[in-house]
């Protein structure tokens, strides 16, 4: 019989480390697929390197990143089965990224799929009838196993074909993490990091963020929501956004985020941050942009400040009054 692949969806974390190495040890020629987003998948370790790649690397487990594109943006909008807490889409998101998994097999010479998710261990898209729920909308079927809690599921095709032994699998259910820990220990698996919720969509702080996009853009794109994650936003108005990095990091990362027609601003007279305006300012916009980028330099209050304005290569001055009030700013920041 010649060896069984599959393709494993990976994260990094604890749960999706113990899947692959479980599957490693019955034989299974594993790859790791770990997709990434503007909102998870992206975070770096200490040393710079993606989480999922240094752990893939450190259990000698192979490793494939694949950025989701313009489709996973367009389930973020309309979410079949809504929202969580904030703006996650947990359910429809497993079930995507679970479809490109299998549209992948085939490339892949995969003979099936599997995951790190535990029964009951998430409230929204770990439940047991929830994983049911994906199992059924992904198109997978019987090809997806989540080893880790196989044993309170139903018997799936690697199972009953005999290319997975069932009841070699761990059987872990619910939110604690002693049995992952103990399975850890018995393979070798001795570091790892810590829990989190790892998707930007489930924190409350982002989701003014996202809503303020997805209220204002009919057809956003990747660039959109990975500037989020960058620098200081306020809106001022329906048509524009201002975005102020918050140091030379920002900076840099909105300098090389412009897009076509956008425009920046600095002020001439000092140092501080560059403000990129994102949208389509009329003069109005950029006078009060000029405004709040000055209420973040050392210019001199209620004094007139010179401000650079660039845009598509073109340069010009423009001078405004460094006299925004908190009140003001505050009404215009996007929280």
């Amino acid at each position: 019989m010649h060896q069984r692949r599959a393709l494993g969806l990976f994260s990094g974390g604890l749960d999706s480390i113990l899947a692959a190495k479980v599957m490693q040890n019955q034989g299974i020629e594993v790859l790791a697929i770990n997709f990434t987003s503007p909102f998870f998948g992206c975070s770096p370790t200490l040393d710079g390197e993606p989480v999922a790649a240094r752990y893939a690397a450190r259990y000698d487990i192979p490793f494939r990143s694949i950025p989701l594109g313009e489709e996973f943006l367009e389930m973020l909008r309309h979410p079949r089965h809504g929202y969580g807490s904030a703006l996650n889409p947990c359910i429809d998101c497993k079930t995507f990224m679970l479809r490109c998994a299998r549209e992948l097999m085939a490339e892949y010479q995969a003979d099936f799929v599997f995951t790190g998710e535990v029964v009951g261990q998430r409230p929204m898209s770990q439940r047991l009838d929830t994983l049911n729920l994906i199992n059924r909308e992904c198109g997978l079927g019987g090809l997806l196993l989540r080893p880790l809690s196989a044993k309170y599921l139903k018997t799936t095709i690697p199972e009953a074909e005999g290319w997975v032994k069932r009841e070699q699998l761990p059987a872990i259910r619910g939110r604690g993490r002693k049995d992952q820990m103990r399975l850890a220990a018995e393979l070798g698996v001795d570091e790892y990091p810590q829990p989190g919720g790892g998707c930007l969509l489930a924190e409350e702080s982002y989701m003014p963020k996202v809503k303020d996009l997805l209220d204002h853009l009919c057809q956003p794109q990747v660039r959109d929501f990975t500037l989020l994650r960058t620098g200081r936003h306020f809106r001022l108005s329906d048509a524009c956004k201002l975005v102020v990095g918050r140091d030379g990091a920002d900076n840099e990362y909105i300098l090389a985020s412009i897009g076509p027609g956008e425009t920046t601003l600095r002020w001439a007279e000092g140092g501080g941050p560059l403000v990129l305006l994102v949208g389509e300012p009329d003069q109005a916009a950029i006078q009060l942009a000029g405004r709040i980028l000055l209420r973040y330099t050392k210019a001199p209050k209620g004094e007139p400040g010179r401000l650079s304005v660039q845009k598509d290569g073109r340069r010009s001055e423009l001078t405004v009054v460094n006299d925004l009030q908190e009140p003001e700013l505050d009404s215009l920041r996007i929280v």
